[in-house]
């Protein structure tokens, strides 16, 4: 087992941080290093602050604060509101679920969404990580990184098999990215969870740099591969208005 955080305020970031996977006592023990007691201890004060919620069977959810907290935070961030008019236009356009997700720095978030008109939802949600190695924005993203910065990337990345499908090789995911640069987006084809495909391309800040992605995603039942790459242009359209609302020109 790893060494656990050390002070309490590393102790109480590392378990809030694990909640957004895992409820159990000894899950969460598992995957900050830290001693059960320890775990619960922290859990405890938590849930006295409102940040952690325990149920009925011992185990722990994250409080009401987190949700409040989270909500109002998203609510100030400018990037969501410059992106929205080119996700609802995407959303209208393809009839897909259309996700905006920002890099900071190693690391994939979700700061938007715009839900298809279907009766079903996508497992995502606003505040959720996405890895960078098999999600269509984080292989959008890596493939439009200059090559210094891709190489020290991945460098960093553990490329878990998450399915079948997913390019768990250094060798294997450049080549995947080849394909996203010269097709100009990148596609998730049940590689990062079974049942669903998406579409993304990269989005830039006003000096050029790629600070992130645009997708479109669907379940396989309903989409063939062949019909949601189809939306690969309008994927890039929208990526690129989002850049322009983000003052990065083309003549950069």
């Amino acid at each position: 087992m790893t060494e656990g955080p050390g002070g309490a305020v590393e102790k109480a970031l590392a378990v809030l941080d694990a909640l957004a996977e895992h409820s159990r006592v000894t899950d969460l023990a598992r995957a900050t290093g830290l001693p059960k007691s320890t775990v619960h201890r922290v859990l405890q004060t938590l849930a006295e602050q409102g940040f952690a919620l325990p149920d009925a069977h011992g185990n722990y959810l994250a409080g009401p604060k987190v949700l409040a907290l989270a909500g109002r935070v998203l609510q100030r961030l400018d990037p969501a509101r410059r992106a929205r008019p080119a996700l609802t236009g995407l959303q209208a356009g393809t009839g897909c679920a259309v996700h905006f997700a920002m890099l900071f720095g190693a690391e994939l978030v979700y700061v938007d969404k715009v839900e298809a008109d279907k009766p079903y939802r996508m497992a995502s949600r606003i505040g959720m990580g996405l890895p960078l190695h098999c999600s269509a924005i984080g292989k959008a993203v890596l493939a439009a990184l200059p090559e210094i910065e891709l190489s020290a990337l991945l460098g960093k990345l553990r490329l878990e098999a998450r399915t079948p499908r997913t390019a768990s090789t250094p060798a294997a995911l450049r080549e995947r990215l080849t394909g996203a640069r010269s097709a100009g987006f990148a596609v998730d084809d049940e590689e990062n969870e079974p049942g669903v495909r998406c579409v993304a391309a990269a989005v830039r800040d006003h000096t050029g740099a790629v600070i992130g992605g645009v997708s479109v995603s669907a379940l396989v039942l309903e989409h063939r591969l062949a019909e949601l790459t189809g939306h690969g242009p309008l994927v890039v359209r929208a990526a690129r208005e989002v850049s322009t609302a983000f003052d990065w020109s083309t003549a950069l």
